[in-house]
């Protein structure tokens, strides 16, 4: 007799077959045809109202860019034009200004008195100062004022007994503000000790 022994219609329990639906995994469940079809049908519509609504955000998103490309481009042609003629208002009342010299210098000959020129050139520097004035120019003429380093160049010092210390004696060039703005300061002299 041999050692391995069988009985009849004994198989190893791993090799048993399973005649029991219940035992399988859910997966391998036997699944109805029906339910699988309208679950599949379920997810083609759900898919395709998904890409249609990708496509209608998509086709959003594309004219959005157009959009602030446009404006972009729209926002760079109205700087490039405010720069260009930025200083249209001003060049046209210089212009006047222009003209009144221009005939000044036409009507001038050897026997035009001096008086007459200088009352002509004050015209035209009134003329120039209101021009000036009108787009935001302010003079500084501090002659008298206490020196002030943000608006004042002081150029040199002077000891004076007739004024207090840090007062401005004398303007050699008036100074301008635009706006806020310092442009120029004006250059002055300032009183010490004496």
């Amino acid at each position: 007799m041999t050692g391995n022994k069988h009985q009849a219609g004994s198989e190893p329990a791993e090799f048993s077959a399973v005649a029991d639906d219940r035992a399988l995994p859910a997966a391998e469940q036997p699944v109805d045809a029906a339910t699988v079809d309208d679950e599949l049908q379920d997810m083609g519509q759900a898919l395709s109202a998904a890409e249609a609504e990708l496509s209608l955000h998509r086709d959003a998103m594309l004219r959005m860019q157009a959009e602030m490309e446009n404006l972009r481009k729209r926002l760079i042609r109205d700087l490039e034009k405010s720069r260009k003629f930025a200083l249209e208002g001003v060049m046209k009342d210089l212009l006047q200004v222009r003209d009144s010299l221009e005939r000044g210098i036409e009507t001038v000959d050897s026997n035009t008195p001096v008086e007459t020129l200088k009352a002509g050139k004050e015209l035209t520097l009134k003329m120039l100062n209101k021009v000036m004035s009108d787009h935001g120019l302010e003079l500084i003429d501090p002659k008298g004022e206490v020196f002030n380093p943000e608006l004042h160049q002081a150029v040199s010092l002077l000891p004076s007994e007739e004024h207090d210390e840090n007062t401005i004696i004398d303007v050699l060039q008036k100074g301008f503000r635009l706006h806020d703005r310092l442009i120029r300061p004006a250059m002055v002299v300032v009183s010490s000790k004496a």
